[in-house]
């Protein structure tokens, strides 16, 4: 779904780059203060030029997946260290420590919630759609693994595109395989990722994970909450979870939130009933429309 070039008496701007790219040599054309700005890699990662590339992590995501047709998408967080069902004996045969063997078991119960994450992404990407057309409830993950890859393994299930938003760390992160690979997309800046994760939400399904789940959440609901962003459902995997680990009661009770503010998530345990509540949501905002 390319949008139409549009017509300028300009040479394009890639035709003038292959002439600079290779210049007579010279003392003057070999050296750096020579090269067109957007080929000078240097220059670009200079400090001074953050602004810039900040725009740039912005735009080209957002060009690409409207090009793609995606009008929204349905996001997924969740850890990146709960195991496959098909991985969960390796990870029991790695464990080498009475304490570390306790917390595999601990992550092993949790490999349902890759199943579900998996299931939930099928169902959202077999919605009826105009292939040619805009498409809804496209399935997006951090496009790494664990929860992540059910993710995107889901939507490869149902034949259908799904998008990966990576970032770099310190280990290298690959993008898992079942993104489709025109709209694996890599970030050095989290503020841009976390702005795309919620440009185009319909819908949220926060699964259990550790700090960056937390943060993506939190800054969800903070974002709902102010009014900045639409309300959109916001799925909460694992009520026995996330009722261990964050007493979001506590908050109301101390007044620091609203106790209004708890109604702006759901907690679900299945794919079925978290497809089942999006659904319901979806044709009560239509109807109030």
């Amino acid at each position: 779904m390319k949008k139409e070039a549009v017509h300028t008496p300009f040479k394009p701007a890639s035709r003038e780059a292959g002439f600079a790219a290779n210049p007579t040599p010279t003392a003057q054309t070999e050296h750096p203060a020579y090269r067109l700005a957007f080929q000078d890699d240097d220059f670009l990662l200079r400090e001074e030029l953050r602004p810039v590339r900040f725009q740039l992590e912005l735009m080209k995501p957002e060009l690409l997946l409207t090009e793609a047709g995606i009008a929204s998408t349905f996001v997924f967080y969740g850890s990146a260290r709960i195991p496959s069902p098909e991985e969960v004996e390796d990870l029991r045969a790695a464990a080498d420590s009475p304490e570390r063997k306790a917390v595999v078991e601990r992550l092993a119960a949790k490999a349902r919630y890759y199943e579900e994450a998996r299931k939930l992404a099928f169902l959202a990407s077999c919605r009826e759609c105009d292939i040619a057309g805009p498409r809804d409830y496209v399935v997006c993950s951090g496009g790494g693994p664990s929860i992540m890859e059910a993710a995107n393994r889901g939507a490869h299930d149902a034949g259908a595109p799904s998008v990966g938003l990576n970032i770099i760390l310190p280990h290298e992160q690959l993008p898992n395989a079942y993104v489709t690979p025109g709209l694996s997309f890599q970030f050095h800046y989290f503020a841009l990722r976390k702005m795309h994760f919620l440009m185009r939400a319909r819908a949220v399904a926060v699964f259990p994970g550790g700090f960056g789940t937390f943060d993506e959440l939190f800054e969800l609901l903070t974002l709902v909450q102010t009014g900045k962003m639409a309300r959109i459902p916001i799925l909460l995997f694992g009520r026995e979870f996330w009722g261990k680990v964050m007493n979001f009661e506590a908050l109301a009770d101390e007044g620091v939130i609203s106790p209004r503010d708890l109604e702006l998530f759901h907690f679900v345990e299945t794919a079925e009933e978290a497809w089942d509540y999006v659904c319901r949501q979806t044709a009560e905002t239509a109807k109030a429309a």
